[in-house]
């Protein structure tokens, strides 16, 4: 079976001879660049886009401003080159959502796994281009556009020193990675396509006639899928020599000289890891013919006897490596030092949230947290007095910020994830992001359901070899660009989680919220767990003071009694703050085979110091519209919570509301209510259920003003005075639509659920009349003569008459107004919408 190379020649390569081929072509260019310089000729054949001139050679005389003029040329076309490859990508991924939308009809045109194949990693692939195209270009066009004094050389050169684009490079390169996925992937991609090609027409249409625009005209290239398929290969034998003539042209003491150094550095070692990989395959064979190679790496914490440290995570195909980094002196290499090892067959594992930090913990955070907020606050105030601040100032104050990002890194723990191996080894890895645990999660599990049988490793050489096969190069750090970024978000982003689609069977579930920046506050927060439900629903808002954030991450997760939560899908929305604003943007996220509605919204403001604790105000014995107004809804939490739970499992209780729950379990609810919300729900799940119908009474007596306003109260007792009933009803209704939003909706929302209480009055015993007695002196109560009163006063026992006929003549009307769970969240406009 063989591949054309798309229009590189049209030639045909046989499945065992790609990766070598590539290989070889990766080290021919490789040896080519010491002598590329001299004779630009030889380059030609592997630039996308020829730069008209040709770069200085460090031997041969050149004046620093020709240098320059000519890194000016070279950056110039490497933008033009990346315009060319990202309108490639994205015609390639042009028709990748129809096909994914067809796969799961009666005739789809590729299967579910065919597109996953066909597609793997290139939408990765294009916002990693994406991304430094946008940052280059953004450079560039701010240093054409500054002004500089006809003729003045000396401006124009330090002009062209402080246009800085190493870090653009480095980070670019960072993920170079992701090509090593496509490389191995390419192809089983290429084999579907010309499987479908010949089998079926829809797909032949497609695959043969792609069009692409040409920029800015209206001439519009074909390519074949094959052809566009073959893009990234080309594209990545190309990085070093860019970087090679990017370097070249940079002058020694040119701030980039550093990083664009590493950033070639980092390119070789990839390429050179896939000649290792294609000839060897890492060297070691495995049963049935696989190949041990690196899978994914990064930095995790590893707990060992009760210690946290940072640690370099290597999963290889068979076995998952733990290492220990250190850093070499200039001039040396890299080195990895052996911590523990565990093979992949029949490893299990485990994710739990982290035990509550102690107070000394707590305040050892707040502390770094603190000092990383003045820190920052303080170089931004230099950038911003005086944009030429002293490099080596700047370089301090970052160093900084990284030492103490890395602090937190280590302490700022909120999950576990168990390693149990069958010979009894066991260890545990340490996240303060479920999204990072989920991936590292997913990865492994998808390793160990394949039975792979593990070659004992040579660890010496395997240790070894992490310098070479490394995909990461640092821990993820904010503060390593702690500069000015006017894209990210700095201020209140507010998210509201509406409902969720698409289960299977019914299930709890709670969403998990992240956001990345600086970590001077928290960066996670999760809604309540929804009741067992098809279609769950929390309309809960969450809010985050957020600095530098750029992207959201969201997962649903499943709970189940005396099981592990389990999460169902998980997807990354990307913070933009020119599209986001004061008002909410609605969207729709797709996880897995979940897909949940939520809203956006985002207030820029300049931020203060983090504090110390961040405690949820305190619901019981406060207006019920300040609750409202605090959790963003209608109908506060407390409410829906204990009423869902109610109609989860109290239905069929004898005397259900009329029978109280015991007072310590009542108490310990609303302690926990007061407290943290999710907490309370938890506990709320496995209480008594007739304490949780006794927390639900408790709230509505202790609000100081009762849920029907007191005002209310003497036009009430008169429209009960009214014989006919309908008229009585009108009337009734007439004054609830006086009540404030959040009185009038929350008593609609109980109305309607005693309704259904009394539906099951059979059973439970309790009837409308006996819901109204109950319920009644709680939600009414009469004015306290003296304070504004000018009517006649009422006698106890006509007072408690009125209220419970009050409400029990709200429970006989058969056409109630629906209940408004929250505010909406929904955009003015129906095109702010959007699906993710």
């Amino acid at each position: 079976m063989g591949f054309r190379s798309g229009e590189q020649g049209g030639h045909v390569i046989s499945f065992s001879s790609f990766i070598p081929l590539l290989a070889s072509h990766a080290v021919e260019y490789l040896d080519a660049c010491d002598g590329a310089f001299a004779r630009p000729e030889r380059t030609e054949q592997y630039r996308h886009k020829t730069v008209q001139t040709q770069p200085c050679n460090r031997k041969t005389t050149c004046s620093k401003e020709e240098m320059l003029e000519r890194r000016l040329t070279v950056l110039k076309g490497i933008l033009e080159s990346e315009e060319v490859y990202l309108r490639e990508l994205d015609t390639l991924l042009m028709p990748m959502k129809a096909l994914r939308a067809s796969a799961g009809t009666s005739q789809p045109v590729l299967s579910s796994q065919q597109v996953q194949t066909v597609f793997y990693q290139v939408p990765e692939l294009r916002d990693v281009h994406q991304t430094f195209y946008t940052g280059l270009k953004g450079r560039l066009s701010a240093y054409d556009q500054a002004e500089i004094s006809p003729g003045n050389e000396t401006e124009m050169r330090c002009r062209s020193f402080e246009l800085v684009v190493g870090d653009l490079f480095q980070k670019m390169v960072s993920q170079i990675g992701l090509y090593g996925g496509f490389i191995e992937n390419y192809v089983k991609a290429v084999e579907v396509v010309r499987k479908c090609t010949h089998s079926d027409p829809r797909f032949r249409t497609l695959a043969e006639s792609m069009m692409s625009n040409n920029g800015t005209d209206k001439a519009r290239t074909t390519y074949t899928f094959e052809a566009l398929l073959y893009k990234p290969l080309d594209r990545v034998t190309k990085t070093t020599l860019v970087l090679q003539d990017l370097l070249k042209t940079t002058p020694t003491e040119h701030r980039d000289y550093t990083a664009l150094q590493e950033a070639l550095r980092l390119s070789r070692s990839f390429l050179s890891g896939v000649n290792e990989s294609s000839q060897s395959k890492r060297e070691v064979t495995l049963s049935r013919g696989m190949r041990r190679q690196l899978m994914r790496d990064g930095f995790v914490v590893d707990v060992s006897e009760g210690e946290r440290s940072l640690r370099h995570l290597f999963l290889y195909t068979d076995l998952l490596l733990c290492t220990r980094f250190k850093h070499a002196n200039r001039g040396k290499q890299d080195q990895y030092r052996f911590c523990w090892y565990l093979p992949l067959a029949g490893l299990r594992l485990r994710w739990v949230a982290d035990k509550e930090r102690p107070p000394e913990t707590n305040a050892r955070l707040h502390s770094i947290r603190t000092k990383m907020y003045v820190l920052r606050q303080q170089l931004l105030q230099q950038l911003r007095q005086n944009p030429k601040t002293s490099r080596s100032l700047a370089a301090r104050s970052q160093k900084k910020l990284e030492q103490m990002e890395l602090m937190l890194l280590t302490h700022l723990i909120a999950y576990r994830l168990e390693l149990h191996s069958p010979s009894g080894k066991s260890h545990a890895l340490l996240f303060s992001s479920l999204y990072e645990l989920e991936e590292w999660r997913q990865a492994i599990h998808k390793l160990t359901t394949a039975n792979i049988e593990t070659v004992p490793p040579d660890l010496l050489t395997l240790t070894s070899s992490c310098v070479k096969l490394r995909m990461t190069q640092q821990p993820p750090l904010h503060s390593t660009n702690a500069g000015l970024n006017e894209e990210s978000l700095c201020g209140t982003l507010s998210v509201a989680i509406d409902s969720a689609v698409g289960l299977q069977e019914p299930a709890c579930m709670y969403v998990c919220v992240e956001v990345d920046g600086f970590k001077f506050y928290d960066q996670q927060t999760q809604t309540h767990s929804s009741v067992l439900s098809l279609n769950p629903h929390w309309d809960q808002e969450l809010s985050f003071q957020v600095d530098g954030a750029q992207n959201l991450r969201v997962l649903c997760v499943s709970q189940s009694n005396g099981q592990d939560d389990t999460v169902l899908g998980k997807n990354t929305v990307k913070l933009d703050s020119k599209t986001l604003n004061k008002r909410w943007k609605k969207q729709t996220l797709q996880l897995g085979q979940v897909e949940l509605t939520l809203s956006l919204k985002y207030c820029p403001h300049p931020l203060g110091p983090p504090s110390s604790t961040v405690q949820q105000p305190p619901i019981f014995g406060v207006p019920i519209e300040t609750v409202a107004k605090q959790e963003g809804v209608l109908v506060p939490h407390v409410v829906r919570c204990c009423v869902e739970e109610v109609e989860r499992r109290g239905m069929d209780e004898v005397g259900i509301y009329r029978i109280s729950g015991t007072t310590s379990e009542i108490s310990m609810l609303k302690a926990a209510f007061n407290t943290n919300l999710r907490e309370a729900v938890t506990k709320l799940r496995s209480a008594e259920v007739n304490a949780v119908s006794g927390v639900l009474k408790l709230y509505f007596r202790e609000l100081p003003e009762p849920l029907i306003p007191t005002e209310l109260f003497q036009s009430l007792t008169r429209s009960l005075d009214i014989q006919d009933q309908n008229p009585r009803l009108v009337s009734m209704l007439s004054l609830l639509q006086s009540c404030p939003d959040a009185n009038r909706h929350t008593f609609l929302y109980l109305l309607h659920h005693l309704q259904r209480v009394s539906e099951r009055q059979h059973i439970n015993k309790m009837s409308l009349l006996n819901l109204a007695t109950v319920f009644g002196p709680s939600l009414l109560r009469p004015p306290v003569a003296g304070q504004g009163h000018l009517g006649p006063t009422v006698d106890i026992s006509q007072e408690v008459v009125v209220q419970v006929q009050v409400v029990f003549s709200y429970l006989q009307c058969n056409n109630l107004p629906e209940a408004q769970l929250s505010l909406p969240h929904d955009s003015d406009t129906e095109d702010e919408a959007t699906h993710i």
